[in-house]
């Protein structure tokens, strides 16, 4: 069996190189950029005032009690046709050009109109030199880079490119994923549930997590235990896509036959079983310049494999710099223990107070503890985790 490590750095040594796509900026969030993005000016693109006030020289400004003659006025969207002469000023308003000769901007709070002359201002309080003025470039330069090779494009970066003018930016192509669950005894959820049968629950929560990876699901039919129907499945599947994963069907029971079927269309096992809990049998496997992932059938095997195996795989086949999920910390509210030969991915919730608890039963058919979980934690083998200590949760929500 291999170690965790061991199995997914093999996985992503084998994704092959992103493909680029240019794409409106307005649908990118959350994809991987393909090429960093430079600034194609600075910002702010010129020197401005940060609050409604009056254009100064600071020196003009003291002492307090200081009048002020207004010569001008600076509108927003628009070029200074005004400049400041020494014991003069202008009226601004927020995000408008400094005009030339200004070197301050104060506040209009702190000035005074008075009626009997209206052309002028009273100082209540001086400002230093450049207080209230945003500087040309000082939140970026011209050319420096405002996104990097592999990063995912968040909330913020699209504000950014909208403030630079940026409308498209070259992105990686998501990668599409056929999703198969086999087994004779599954159904899916609007058909009568027979003596012997079980709904199918896999396909949604891969589906979605999938997705949330950045790739492009697609959900197959249900394969039913024979040879014949898990490779027609599989070629039906890899014919469409640039992925492939499956669940159940590769233990060793004889009813077991994604491994066979694979091998008979043609494709290379990497290799079969990792020592973890859950999720022991996992294959990889390359068809092509393609690759299968087979999950155990257990849904939990199945959950935890896919977020461990196969989500770093999808950022990475985009070109992604960070594969993991972020991390977060908890306190144990209890010990975990295993007693186990296999670390243990145990399920647990992690709260708003950062406090961590088991999900409930850790068996890996059990549903319920799946949906009260958000996270893992990784126990090792014949270990445990105090209660108390400071413990690393894999979270996914």
């Amino acid at each position: 069996m291999l170690e965790y490590e061991v199995a997914l750095a093999n996985i992503l040594a084998q994704m092959p190189a992103a493909k680029p796509e240019l794409i409106p900026v307005r649908h990118a969030h959350r994809r991987i950029l393909a090429a960093p993005v430079l600034a194609p000016i600075p910002l702010p693109p010129f020197d401005n005032s940060s609050m409604d006030g009056y254009a100064v020289r600071a020196a003009d400004t003291l002492p307090e009690n200081s009048e002020l003659r207004i010569t001008g006025r600076v509108d927003t969207g628009k070029s200074p046709e005004t400049s400041v002469e020494p014991g003069c000023c202008a009226r601004i308003f927020t995000g408008a050009a400094l005009p030339p000769g200004a070197d301050a901007v104060i506040m209009q709070e702190d000035t005074r109109l008075d009626p009997e002359k209206p052309g002028s201002i009273r100082i209540v309080e001086g400002v230093k030199p450049w207080e209230n003025v945003r500087f040309r470039g000082e939140d970026i330069a011209a050319g420096a880079p405002a996104g990097l090779h592999g990063v995912e494009i968040s909330l913020g970066h699209l504000n950014l490119f909208a403030a630079l003018g940026i409308s498209q930016v070259s992105v990686a192509r998501q990668p599409t994923l056929g999703i198969l669950a086999t087994g004779s005894e599954l159904r899916e959820s609007d058909e009568n549930l027979s003596a012997g049968g079980i709904f199918e629950s896999n396909r949604a929560g891969l589906t979605a997590l999938f997705q949330a990876a950045g790739a492009v699901p697609q959900a197959f039919p249900l394969v039913k235990d024979t040879l014949a129907d898990t490779q027609a499945a599989l070629e039906a599947a890899f014919d469409q896509n640039d992925l492939v994963v499956t669940s159940g069907g590769v233990s060793v029971g004889e009813l077991d036959f994604v491994k066979s079927a694979f091998q008979a269309m043609g494709g290379e096992m990497e290799f079969w079983k990792i020592a973890m809990r859950p999720g022991k049998p996992f294959v990889f496997g390359r068809w092509r310049e393609k690759f299968l992932f087979g999950l155990p059938g257990n849904p939990v095997s199945a959950f935890v494999t896919a977020l461990l195996l196969v989500r770093p795989a999808l950022r990475r086949w985009q070109g992604a710099i960070a594969t993991s999920l972020p991390p977060s910390c908890g306190i144990l509210a209890e010990t975990l223990d295993n007693p186990g030969t296999r670390r243990h991915f145990v399920r647990v919730t992690l709260d708003e107070t950062e406090m961590v608890r088991p999900a409930g039963t850790q068996a890996s058919h059990i549903l319920s503890s799946l949906a009260a979980a958000n996270g893992l934690v990784d126990v090792p083998p014949a270990g445990s985790l105090a209660a108390g200590s400071v413990v690393r949760v894999i979270r996914w929500e």
